[in-house]
């Protein structure tokens, strides 16, 4: 028998239909029936007063260019008597679920360029449900509908199907993955956070949410990862959400966003202990949380932004702070949890409101748009779904978004997870370091997994990376790919050199960022404008317009250059990307701090490239080594060529990680580039490879190989 909130009023009317079902299944047991459905989505824990919301086969799926806080609001009345006063508790029927990633917030504020992303997930995923299994707070399960005539029969199709499934046996199916490996490690972040302090003690900002990723290979699928975890962690906000884009599995324990009616909550965690299984541990552990300033002050500051971003949307005196940092257990943490209340104004809709508050400001920082740019600044790698909010608003139960922490994602095999926290004036680097492997040890174990193993001490004493230089007030941002893109290219007797290689990498880059070929005739254009010039220096500029890319070049004197080039070790969380950008203020404010070449490094101490160069080492009599092209460093045209060259004359190759202190060691050290060739270089203070030996051959070799090629046919 349906009970329904209000009678029917026309064929396209919605209204709650809610049939009772018979079936008892556990919540992550119930997730399974609807894992090989399109767009199968699980809310497991404390949702619409609730255990569980679960979905599929969704009636409308949101497009890329939509606007994701818009759709919040675009919803169809449910007709008959369904305020929200009147509708059963916890009852939801239907609306959009799905996620709001991170970098959203990019389209709220004007926030410097981040690092690139490791895997690109979609900047939102949500789709229009008009049905669900929901379980009630009594443990009774429920069919949910958002009921049309017009979509009668499907909705009692999907019932009966639904239904026959759970009626079925439901085994979850074997997964596991390999052991997590952090980017950065424990010592590169620590060195994030105490870069983060200087500029909190330069008073840029009071504090900021510095995280880390665990990365790591999935065999199996995520849904059943999902239902492992949420068996024996029980968190409060699980959220589980799969598409052709991938899955994310969060296990999430904070609200950010409720409203039901014109009421608000907003529950933001901050401050964190260990509680470890024995009694006497875990009581200490929560009052050395509660005696803690520091995690108080942490707490207090967002609570203060929480009040703040409510204030936006909220009627003025209504904004309350119900609950003020007080210790609430979860698996393997202690944290502290507050609580801010506020009534909307008339005429404020979800998606004004989520606008206001987003992203979350637990995970953001105080304030909010200077945290953001320090942590792109800071951060190794883009967050994607990590720190953005999961969850749903509909007609009937309003809004409900969890704040997307604990959370695991998933593109095909690939698996990663964040991890991180608030730094104040007053972190300690290695306890913030220590305090991410405490919030990960559960997660992982809940899944049968480890992290990596830590690489074995050295002999030889590890240079470590230096702290990421604070450029101003304004966090340094990286190069801006809006601005346009450029290519360098050395003219030789009127030819340019490599041109089919310089316009391959230019095309790549314009099809990457600007979905755009290269402008018609661009590679006669430019050997005609060669021609006369002789001997000199091109500079390839392309721009994104309205109709595609628009190209120009300009044609300057060869200057004089100095070697060996003196590299001078600089961190850049991450790297300065794939595409060689216009935008070179971050390299242009760096350069009166650095004296010589800036080598970049990341916050692990690993060599990525110079400012203008490729970097390699020469190891043993004739080993090679160089980098590898991961994302974070430029694809050198000249690197490219002078690894095909070393082949070619017998030298062993090794494009691999490669540390400073390796570097440092090396016999060799050069830079390859399109104007310098082979260039010999050396570490500062001192230099490496007295003789340049290979250095001097591969330089000589290159130049034997462009008079072959320029050679007239």
């Amino acid at each position: 028998m349906a009970d329904a909130a209000g009678p029917s009023v026309g064929p396209l009317a919605q209204r709650l239909v809610r049939i009772p079902l018979t079936w008892s299944l556990a919540p992550e047991r119930a997730a399974l029936i609807v894992r090989d459905d399109a767009r199968p989505f699980a809310l497991l824990g404390r949702w619409a007063g609730g255990g569980a919301l679960i979905g599929s086969e969704p009636a409308r799926v949101a497009a890329a260019e939509e606007d994701p806080f818009a759709l919040l609001d675009d919803q169809s009345a449910v007709h008959g008597e369904t305020g929200d006063a009147a509708a059963p508790y916890g009852a939801v029927g239907g609306g959009w679920f799905g996620y709001l990633g991170y970098q959203l917030g990019r389209r709220l504020e004007p926030i410097g360029a981040g690092p690139r992303p490791v895997r690109a997930l979609p900047a939102f995923a949500m789709a229009f449900y008009d049905h669900l299994l929901r379980l009630d707070a009594d443990g009774r399960w429920w069919f949910e509908a958002l009921w049309t005539e017009e979509r009668g029969p499907a909705l009692e199709e999907r019932l009966a199907t639904l239904e026959r499934r759970a009626g079925a046996p439901i085994r979850s199916r074997p997964f596991r993955t390999e052991p997590w490996v952090a980017d950065p490690g424990s010592a590169g972040h620590a060195l994030a956070v105490a870069a983060c302090r200087t500029r909190i003690h330069a008073g840029d900002l009071f504090q900021a949410n510095i995280c880390t990723r665990l990365s790591s290979r999935l065999d199996g699928a995520a849904i059943d990862l999902f239902a492992t975890a949420v068996a024996r962690l029980r968190p409060d906000r699980a959220a589980y959400l799969s598409g052709p884009w991938g899955q994310v599995a969060s296990l999430s324990p904070e609200l950010f966003l409720e409203r039901r009616g014109r009421r608000v909550r907003s529950a933001p965690i901050k401050g964190t202990r260990p509680r470890p299984a024995d009694g006497p541990g875990a009581a200490a552990e929560r009052e050395a949380l509660v005696r803690s300033a520091k995690d108080r002050a942490e707490n207090v500051m967002i609570v203060d932004l929480v009040r703040n971003d409510l204030g936006r949307v909220c009627a003025p005196g209504s904004i309350e702070v119900r609950a003020l940092a007080h210790p609430h257990a979860h698996t393997g943490v202690w944290h502290l949890v507050s609580e801010v209340t506020g009534e909307l104004r008339a005429g404020v809709g979800d998606g004004e409101l989520v606008r206001a508050a987003f992203p979350p400001g637990s995970v953001t920082g105080a304030p909010k748009v200077a945290a953001q740019a320090v942590i792109a600044e800071l951060e190794s790698t883009a967050r994607e779904v990590y720190t953005g909010a999961i969850g749903f608003a509909g007609p009937v139960a309003g809004l409900e978004l969890n704040v997307a922490i604990r959370t695991f994602e998933f593109d095909r095999e690939q698996a990663w997870l964040g991890v991180g926290g608030g730094v104040v004036a007053d972190s300690d680097p290695s306890a913030e370091a220590a305090e991410c492997a405490t919030k990960a040890q559960p997660l992982l174990e809940a899944v049968g997994a480890r992290l990596a193993e830590p690489r074995a001490r050295r002999a030889v004493p590890r240079i470590a990376a230096p702290r990421p230089l604070r450029l101003g007030p304004r966090a340094a941002s990286r190069p801006d790919p809006s601005a346009g893109i450029f290519e360098t290219l050395l003219i030789a007797g009127g030819r340019p050199v490599a041109l089919g290689r310089h316009l391959a990498r230019l095309a790549a880059s314009a099809r990457a960022l600007y979905d755009s070929p290269l402008p018609a005739g661009l590679e006669r254009e430019l050997i005609a404008g060669a021609a006369p010039a002789g001997d000199a220096r091109m500079r390839v500029v392309l721009r994104p317009g309205p109709g595609g890319v628009d190209a120009r070049y300009e044609l300057t004197p060869l200057g004089e250059r100095i070697v060996p080039v003196q590299l001078c070790p600089v961190t850049v969380p991450g790297g300065l990307g794939a595409h060689k950008c216009i935008d070179r203020r971050w390299l242009d404010e760096l350069a009166p701090r650095v004296d010589g070449e800036p080598l970049l490094c990341d916050l692990d101490g690993r060599v990525l490239e110079s400012a203008r160069a490729s970097v390699f080492a020469v190891e043993g009599p004739s080993a090679l080594v160089t980098p590898p092209l991961d994302g974070r460093i430029l694809p050198g045209v000249t690197r490219a060529r002078v690894l095909a060259l070393a082949r070619e004359l017998g030298y062993e190759l090794r494009v691999e990680q490669l540390d400073i202190s390796r570097l440092a060691r090396a016999r060799e050290v050069f830079v390859t580039g399109a104007l310098g060739g082979v260039e010999p270089a050396h570490l500062e203070p001192g230099g490496t490879g007295e003789e340049h030996r290979v250095t001097t051959a591969l330089a000589e070799a290159l130049r034997d190989a462009e008079r072959i090629a320029m050679a007239p046919a």
